[in-house]
């Protein structure tokens, strides 16, 4: 029998947080699942989704985005106070379902914020409600993908005319696709991004079996190349491939009917390591959000082994406290162009430098996660950094709203 719900909305960021401090969710799992019960109603539709979410963290994704389904059959709206308790700015987000990285994590940004968060749900299946909350301003928190595609087009017509000002066109967001960002991208000033085709397992499989090269699909691929397949995140099935037998093997044992490839650029430096820089753009202006240094290519932050080494974390405290002066004055001239291609207000760079000196571009996103959940203790130099982040953001919002026009 269900009872009625006591459970406040937490949302993705405050739940990835206890998870990343090593914080048991069992305990809060138990007390939600038995909430929920075994007639959910609209009354449970938070904690469903909570649980949802706890569930994905754990790496149960099926039941995960199963149970996600039936809690935004209930309800579409979610809601999250403003962390202050004081709500000067209401923020209405658009977003879809999916798994964590298919939608912009907006909660992290509003950290100790005077920000009041509602969460719109809509999908091709989910229409916009009759009713929605009043609202000063509209983020379109859609993450780009093959599934969000169609979503993003409709929504760029739908909201045209939108009586309140809009951040992140859904048109604009469609650019973000690797092949489609690297035909804005390539040949900017300063900017490096390898040419990108998005070609099918068949087409790869021919190339294999006549022992044609690859160029008749991309120009300037040679081996060593990268490949990945299409939907992937955070370096999930991307492999460097040496020749043919190495590509032959890779689609053996990977999944997936279509692949994005790339030729690979060596970017190491010559202390032998290899430094990957997650760079924040907000309205236009850049920001530094993390700097991975790691003596493999692939780096990601969390395998770069910054918690064991005080020499690297000195490395990114130093990247960080002379950003301005540093990295965002040698690559001003790239960021500009970067920023008037994309058109968008929120984008995140994953990116590095050529031997060259140029900037070496590997993702356009709206969707990766900027955050301060690092210990303050190691990385006492971050919380700063990641409070000039959020105030940018904020500020991105007032100025929205005081010059809608603009």
């Amino acid at each position: 029998m269900n009872q009625q719900s006591t459970h406040t909305f937490l949302g993705s960021a405050a739940l990835i947080r206890m998870a990343h401090a090593e914080q048991d969710l069992t305990l809060l799992s138990t007390r939600l699942l038995a909430e929920i019960g075994d007639t959910p109603m609209i009354e449970h539709a938070d904690a469903m989704l909570d649980l949802s979410t706890i569930l994905q963290i754990k790496g149960e994704r099926e039941v995960a985005l199963s149970l996600q389904e039936e809690a935004l059959r209930l309800k579409q709206l979610y809601y999250l106070a403003a962390p202050t308790g004081i709500p000067r700015i209401r923020l209405l987000a658009l977003m879809t379902p999916g798994d964590l990285m298919t939608n912009t994590p907006l909660d992290f940004l509003l950290e100790d914020s005077d920000i009041a968060l509602t969460i719109l749900y809509v999908s091709t299946h989910l229409p916009f409600p009759d009713t929605l909350p009043e609202h000063d301003v509209m983020f379109v928190g859609i993450g780009e993908s093959d599934e969000t595609q169609a979503l993003l087009q409709l929504l760029d017509t739908a909201l045209e005319g939108w009586p309140r000002p809009t951040i992140n066109r859904a048109e604009h967001i469609t650019w973000l696709s690797r092949d489609r960002a690297f035909t804005r991208l390539s040949g900017l000033p300063g900017v490096v991004m390898p040419g990108t085709a998005r070609v099918t397992r068949a087409a790869l499989d021919d190339a294999l079996q006549v022992r044609h090269s690859l160029s008749h699909l991309l120009a300037d691929i040679a081996y060593p190349l990268i490949i990945r397949p299409v939907g992937s995140h955070a370096g999930h099935g991307l492999e460097k491939i040496a020749d043919e037998s190495g590509l032959q093997d890779y689609l053996q044992r990977t999944a997936g009917d279509n692949f994005y490839i790339s030729r690979y650029v060596d970017y190491q430096d010559a202390d032998g390591q290899f430094r990957k820089y997650r760079v924040v753009m907000i309205a236009g202006k850049p920001y530094a959000a993390h700097m991975g240094v790691s003596s493999h290519w692939m780096i990601h932050y969390l395998n770069a082994g910054m918690t064991e080494s005080a020499a690297k974390r000195a490395e990114e405290e130093q990247f960080m406290t002379t950003f301005d002066e540093g990295f965002a004055r040698r690559h001003a001239v790239a960021i500009a162009a970067i920023q008037l291609a994309m058109q968008l207000d929120y984008l995140v760079l994953d990116c590095a430098e050529t031997k060259e000196g140029e900037l070496l571009l590997f993702e356009v996103d709206n969707s990766a996660v900027v955050h301060t959940m690092d210990s303050a203790d190691l990385f006492p130099y971050k919380h700063p950094q990641m409070r000039k982040v959020f105030d940018a953001f904020r500020t991105l919002l007032v100025r929205a709203i005081v010059n809608p026009q603009e």
